[in-house]
């Protein structure tokens, strides 16, 4: 196997995958660390497969694979969100870990620009392939032990009453996070919030025996008995108290919710509710994988999603939209047009 340094910075990427075939020989050994094995039918007799010899005259690109099994082609990319791109490999390298380093994200604009893509909508269609393969369920368990939960508010300005408080206003998409102390993250959008909304959350991603601990919102009340349920009363300008050896707070959560707040205003600008939990999963990674080097970050997730490869074609229809709505002189330094759903990821 290609050897990975214990710490891959940007010129590490660089200088070890410079090429297209060097960053296809890596990804070929992280998705197939005991040798090659047919994405089509599972073949894994080496035997049976053989590797088509290049050849540019005949249009034979490198790495094609031939199974006497189902009598079918296929390269390392089959099966994975590589597959059908015509983005070089090495690009893609550059791209994942970008987006693993960037504490607060990084914007499709920029990539395009640093990579030299061809267009704008390249760029966002690379990177929600990306964070819709950190949001399959290989990236995801239960939570356990101590578990903050806590909700907040991602959007414009609150339209109605003026009051403080929850807004009542359309404008705004409720993000509900569940934060493991010394452990993982995991968010979620919520289209309404109520205690059985929150509750289901609770129950879909906390393991039963769990403590859970939230502020004093009404939608916690009554918390399934499964668990064992703590408040910290900000109502009374409580914001931290020691019971039974258990810190009561959701500091944990609410630091968690600020870089995301910082990402979106300061990187994304504005994120539609439909490709949020996109960009949730996004945030959830760096945070889950805090404690690891950017280049750590990094390998780990392409090794993940290399052993266990996605449909892309369901991908493709998650993001069809995307890529469908008209644009305007689709360019280098072109831009969607305002009111796109392309803008959900605009800056400059």
């Amino acid at each position: 196997m290609l050897p990975t340094p214990v710490d891959l910075t940007l010129d590490e990427i660089q200088s070890r995958f410079g090429t297209d075939e060097k960053a296809r020989r890596y990804l070929e050994q992280i998705r197939w660390p005991n040798g090659v094995v047919c994405p089509h039918c599972k073949n894994a007799d080496h035997k049976r497969i053989w590797e088509i010899k290049e050849n540019p005259e005949k249009k034979i690109r490198a790495g094609l694979y031939h199974c006497a099994e189902c009598k079918k082609q296929f390269t390392v990319t089959v099966g994975t969100i590589f597959e059908d791109s015509h983005i070089p490999l090495r690009k893609w390298l550059v791209a994942w870990y970008l987006l693993c380093s960037s504490k607060k994200g990084i914007s499709s604009l920029q990539i395009q620009r640093m990579l030299g893509l061809g267009s704008y909508r390249t760029a966002l269609f690379m990177m929600h392939r990306i964070r819709y393969a950190l949001s399959h369920p290989a990236f995801t368990g239960m939570l356990k032990g101590v578990v903050e939960v806590d909700e907040t508010y991602v959007g414009g300005k609150a339209i109605g009453s003026g009051k403080v408080g929850r807004p009542l206003g359309g404008n705004k998409t409720c993000v509900v996070s569940l934060v493991e102390r010394g452990g993982n993250a995991r968010s979620l959008v919520l289209d309404r919030v109520t205690a059985q909304n929150l509750h289901g959350a609770i129950m879909d991603h906390v393991q039963d025996g769990s403590t859970v601990v939230t502020d004093d919102f009404m939608g916690y009340r009554k918390m399934p008995k499964t668990f064992t349920h703590k408040q910290v009363k900000h109502c009374a300008k409580e914001y931290l108290r020691r019971e039974k050896g258990i810190d009561v707070h959701t500091n944990t959560v609410e630091s968690k919710f600020s870089l995301l707040k910082r990402g979106i205003v300061g990187t994304f600008h504005q994120v539609s509710k439909k490709h949020l939990p996109l960009y949730l999963a996004e945030f959830d990674h760096r945070f889950n994988h805090r404690k690891d080097t950017d280049g750590q970050r990094t390998v780990s997730s392409v090794a993940m999603r290399g052993r266990e490869a996605i449909d892309p074609k369901a991908t493709e229809r998650r993001l069809e939209k995307i890529l469908t709505k008209p644009t305007v002189g689709i360019g280098p330094t072109s831009l969607p047009p305002k009111g796109s759903m392309l803008t959900s990821n605009y800056t400059t």
